[in-house]
């Protein structure tokens, strides 16, 4: 009879101790708590950002494999499609381009020109499956992709087995809650410095200063179905704040419709 107790309560023991483990992902010696999730409820974020981020080092031109890329200053409710990609292992626990560590088992993600802390939904086209991530890097430099996930944001939309997804991205808002690490100079020279969407654009206007090119995008956007971003370039005296019309699927489409005088003093540029 007492042997039989002893073993009861051995096996006991070993439940509970079993139990306490669960719930902890453990990943090379790091314990990890439940991943942080975003609602996709617009609400829940600024729909304005912040001017402070307008002016961040993170917002400035960078230069990657000798092509130049420009953040872009986007509004919520834009949208874009492309193929979404994930990174994990390799990059975890390493820095961000925003400073911040790298963790595959958190909801972010990398985009090459969105502004640092955009709230992001992303729907696999084929599966309908939507997650909810936060841009924290930079990245992937591939042209056929448009996004990097997280490990965590990847399974949400059961990408992971096939590496790559065709997904849709909407704008939700921006983070602006909570502080956030502000990277130091030498991790800001070594993070990127944004992406081409690629084909023929029309400048419309340039400002020195981003209130003007904000009012300017506002009033432009959408028209006859084109829309406006903006593009920080970074020169010698300054910075200048350009805004582009865009959505031409050719030159020659660019040059008809420049050729209809909607803008004054408007010219073609290549988004590259």
């Amino acid at each position: 009879m007492n042997r039989l107790i002893s073993a009861v309560l051995i096996l006991s023991v070993l439940f509970l101790s079993g139990c306490s483990t669960r719930g902890k992902r453990v990943y090379n010696g790091y314990k990890y708590s439940s991943p942080k999730s975003y609602s996709a409820n617009k609400n829940a974020h600024s729909s304005v950002m912040d001017k402070k981020t307008y002016s961040h080092p993170t917002m400035r031109p960078y230069v990657i494999r000798g092509i130049k890329y420009y953040p872009t200053v986007v509004s919520v409710g834009d949208d874009f499609d492309g193929r979404a990609s994930w990174y994990g292992p390799d990059f975890h626990g390493k820095h961000t381009s925003n400073g911040e560590i790298y963790n595959m088992w958190d909801m972010t993600a990398a985009h090459k020109t969105l502004p640092m802390n955009t709230i992001v939904k992303v729907t696999n086209i084929d599966n309908g499956l939507t997650t909810v991530v936060r841009i924290n890097d930079r990245g992937p430099f591939v042209n056929t992709r448009i996004i990097d996930l997280s490990k965590a944001a990847a399974s949400k939309i059961n990408m992971i087995g096939t590496g790559t997804a065709r997904v849709n991205i909407e704008i939700l808002g921006f983070e602006t809650k909570g502080k956030k690490r502000i990277p130091t100079e030498k991790e800001l020279k070594k993070s990127p410095k944004v992406a081409s969407l690629g084909g023929f654009a029309l400048q419309i206007a340039s400002f020195s200063n981003i209130e003007g090119a904000l009012k300017t995008q506002e009033v432009y956007d959408n028209t006859d179905g084109y829309k406006t971003i903006i593009k920080d370039m970074e020169y010698k005296d300054g910075r200048i704040f350009k805004v582009w019309l865009i959505g031409f699927k050719s030159e020659e489409e660019a040059r008809d419709y420049k050729a209809q005088g909607h803008f004054e003093n408007a010219f073609i540029v290549r988004e590259d």
